[in-house]
């Protein structure tokens, strides 16, 4: 799935900024859009007079458009009444369900033949809840959830509960998304940023991203309605492909070093108490005759990066991530090390997970 940016009409944008950001989505081949057409704070005549236009450019561009609905909204729209058909013609190809829908509409509309999805509240979704539509015959493949954005600081959500709900859904081979925001132009009109996690309120758009992706979320959006030329490319760059990108910072200058370091990687299915361990790393130093010689042989703290050296024998070219505080080993190296935000990310370094280093 690929990764999205949010509009809002009748708030902070021009109707040009707005037309402008969904063109620059669009040519980094970024597919989806978020709206939401009733925010308190909206311009509803700006909104009304924008929406068709908005609307035609995302179809233009052949991007997903997902429009939060609600008897308001249908008001709004000048529909007689919820028509699948009419939000079809629109180009409004994913439906985020607001109140006024029952268990039964939601069954129902999954099985439309339209190709329309439905999305649902991600962090509020029950086990019980997705069984029931299970049970009952729902289509599941046009069933997504998405998690909510939080414009209040303090009430962004917990990593571990976002993690939980995404492995729930997963269970029923439903996908996720959720928000990260930008430290472009934050929105109005509290201005503190549009994250589903707390955390990310205070970390950068880079890390917020990788972390979402490395949660198991499968498209990520920018909640806030201006991102930055930078914040597109990134936004376009990472997508969920089941890799956990880590930046770490290099200890070491050598080039053959710092080319293992570029490379590929998967854990290994049999987990280490105090460390990640690799499974390419030896075989990589082995097959292109790399001599690793001794060289910062300190301490380990967790979040360094360590590589066995020569005097480790047979296990030189060991690549680990320490999860335990090591004494240093005279056989042991340190290249690098991860941040304090960098290593939240080793806990999702689970058995036989790709990840990859950004040098």
């Amino acid at each position: 799935m690929s990764n999205g940016i949010s509009v809002y009409l009748g708030l902070d944008n021009q109707r040009q900024e707005n037309i402008e950001l969904i063109k620059k989505a669009a040519q980094r081949n970024i597919k989806r859009i978020f709206t939401s057409l009733h925010i308190p704070e909206a311009d509803v005549q700006v909104l009304k007079a924008e929406l068709k236009e908005i609307l035609a450019l995302g179809k233009k561009y052949n991007m997903d458009i997902i429009s939060d609905v609600s008897p308001r909204v249908i008001k709004m729209l000048s529909m007689t009444n919820f028509s699948l058909e009419q939000f079809a013609r629109l180009g409004i190809e994913t439906l985020r369900l607001d109140d006024g829908f029952s268990t039964d509409d939601i069954i129902d509309i999954s099985k439309n033949t339209l190709g329309i999805n439905i999305q649902l509240n991600a962090s509020t979704i029950t086990g019980e809840f997705l069984e029931r539509l299970r049970e009952a015959g729902t289509n599941m493949a046009h069933i997504e959830a998405m998690h909510n954005f939080f414009p209040r600081e303090n009430t962004g959500l917990a990593e571990e509960f976002v993690y939980k709900k995404n492995q729930l859904l997963h269970q029923y081979g439903i996908k996720v998304s959720a928000f990260i925001p930008s430290f472009h132009r934050p929105r109005s009109p509290i201005f503190a940023g549009l994250p589903t996690l707390e955390l990310h309120r205070k970390t950068s758009f880079d890390f917020a991203l990788r972390h979402l992706l490395a949660m198991g979320v499968d498209s990520v959006f920018v909640g806030d309605s201006l991102p930055d030329d930078r914040e597109l490319d990134l936004l376009a760059d990472f997508t969920m492909d089941g890799m956990v990108w880590l930046r770490p910072e290099p200890w070491t200058t050598q080039e053959n070093i710092i080319s293992l370091l570029r490379q590929p990687f998967t854990t290994r299915p049999d987990e280490a108490r105090d460390v990640v361990r690799t499974q390419e790393s030896r075989h990589y130093i082995q097959e292109r005759h790399i001599t690793v010689t001794a060289d910062n042989c300190g301490p380990r703290n967790i979040g360094y990066v360590t590589l066995d050296n020569e005097k480790y024998g047979r296990y030189q070219g060991e690549l680990q991530i320490i999860k335990s505080y090591l004494p240093a080993d005279h056989r042991v190296n340190i290249v690098a090390s991860l941040s304090n935000d960098e290593k939240r990310l080793i806990t999702y370094l689970t058995p036989n997970t790709s990840f990859q280093f950004i040098i």
